[in-house]
């Protein structure tokens, strides 16, 4: 039964670009919403550490479950181990770790904000490491999408600041510059492997180093406070933000490559501000506006050279 199951895609969503394109912008969706998850979580609730236990134990089985609905060989070559971990260590442990403490650190606007450095470190690894053209579309994509994060950042005045905003923001910019490098390093395993077998044995390793982080602060966590809204943003995060995230990003990756997926993430502050609009209360200015049209606009030129 499980070997004939199949998921019927609206025809639209039978094109692999068209699909990754989705995926990594329902990503970046969902990284958004975490932001306003993961402050109100480990400011109330949970210890940052405790609450990356919390994501590996919720994601990890989901991923291993897939194989019920595709069945596929489980294990991997013992020459691409190294990488699998080296990716592991970037794109989970470090990566998760130093976004959790960050984030409740900092405000949640000036987090998504520090986070836009990510396109920047992805374009010159990917430069480097796998010889990406650096064109002028590329270019004045990551212009505009910067000048629309500029644009927030400077009329960002009803932010929540945290206990240590200086010490947050360098959480922040670490987990950008180890995302970028995952991103990169993630790219030859594509070729090898299926994306979702990928990303299951990445987060594997990934969370193996995690666990001796936060063990102990995961036993000693109170569930039962936990209000109803404080679940939902658990679901957020240790679903939301993991399972469906990473599997959309990479999808995206393969299909779109590291530079291309990593430029959606100008759209992680625009969704942040809406999201901080319909749910904390905070104005709805015009420069909103302005800031989304050049984001998007940002990520429309650095697909453009692609196309």
């Amino acid at each position: 039964m499980a070997a004939g199951f199949q998921l019927v895609l609206p025809p639209i969503m039978r094109n692999t670009r068209q699909l990754a394109h989705v995926a990594v912008i329902t990503a970046n969706l969902m990284f958004g919403i975490t932001y306003a998850a993961a402050k109100l979580l480990t400011t109330e609730f949970i210890s940052s550490y405790a609450l990356n236990v919390c994501r590996i134990l919720v994601s990890l089985p989901l991923f291993w479950l897939l194989l019920v609905f595709k069945p596929a060989n489980p294990g991997i070559k013992r020459a691409d181990i190294g990488r699998f971990m080296l990716c592991g260590l970037c794109g989970v442990t470090i990566n998760q770790i130093m976004f959790l403490k960050g984030v409740s650190l900092t405000s949640t606007i000036h987090a998504s904000l520090l986070a836009l450095g990510t396109p920047i470190f992805i374009t010159a690894a990917a430069a480097w490491l796998l010889k990406d053209a650096f064109t002028k579309n590329k270019a004045w994509g990551l212009v505009l999408g910067l000048s629309g994060a500029a644009l927030l950042l400077v009329n960002a005045t009803n932010t929540r600041i945290g206990d240590n905003v200086v010490l947050g923001d360098l959480f922040i910019i670490i987990n950008s510059v180890s995302y970028a490098l995952y991103f990169v390093l993630v790219k030859p395993l594509m070729a090898k492997y299926n994306p979702v077998h990928v990303v299951r044995w990445v987060f594997m390793f990934g969370g193996l180093m995690i666990l001796p982080f936060g063990w102990n602060d995961f036993l000693a966590t109170d569930f039962n406070a936990l209000t109803p809204l404080a679940w939902w943003a658990m679901v957020a995060v240790t679903i939301g933000a993991t399972f469906i995230a990473y599997m959309g990003n990479i999808y995206s990756l393969k299909y779109l490559g590291p530079s291309i997926t990593g430029s959606y993430i100008y759209s992680q502050p625009v969704f942040a501000t809406f999201i901080a609009i319909a749910f904390l209360g905070e104005a709805f200015h015009w420069y909103h506006v302005l800031a989304a049209a050049l984001v998007f606009t940002g990520v429309w030129l650095v697909n453009k050279q692609r196309g």
